[in-house]
């Protein structure tokens, strides 16, 4: 668990899917957030003052390792393909932040694949069932 009121919460991306909301939460948590975009002056210091960062902008590994906090707690939402010749799929599914380099200087990241993704997938289909539903009882 993390704990998120009294934390400085950095939200990296705006979207109305993740960004906006997720801020949201978290500010709901009494956390303090600030809400990085690609017109944000000088992010590397404002990302580096993070205890909690959510990254979701959908630039394959965007965010380097040395922009983060020691310790700091980072959710990569990203998923993103690239490149991978050396690979049998000729791809590979990376997030938007540099996994491997942020891993040795954070607390917590999640990894991309199999962090937020699997959550994100469970939480559409019991939103499409809901949908499903509702529209049924108006039949």
């Amino acid at each position: 668990n993390v704990e998120i009121s009294g934390k400085r919460a950095v939200v990296i991306g705006r979207s109305n899917l993740v960004g906006l909301p997720v801020a949201m939460l978290l500010m709901h948590r009494d956390a303090t957030v600030s809400i990085v975009h690609s017109k944000t002056q000088d992010p590397q210091s404002i990302i580096q003052q993070a205890d909690i960062v959510i990254v979701a902008i959908g630039k394959a590994m965007a965010v380097p390792g040395s922009w983060f906090k020691p310790n700091a707690v980072v959710v990569d939402v990203g998923i993103n393909f690239i490149d991978a010749p050396d690979t049998p799929k000729g791809y590979e599914l990376v997030g938007d932040v540099n996994y491997q380099e942020a891993r040795k200087v954070v607390h917590q990241i999640t990894p991309v694949p199999g962090g937020v993704g699997p959550m994100t997938i469970a939480i559409l289909l019991r939103n499409t069932v809901n949908a499903c539903q509702r529209a049924n009882k108006k039949l």
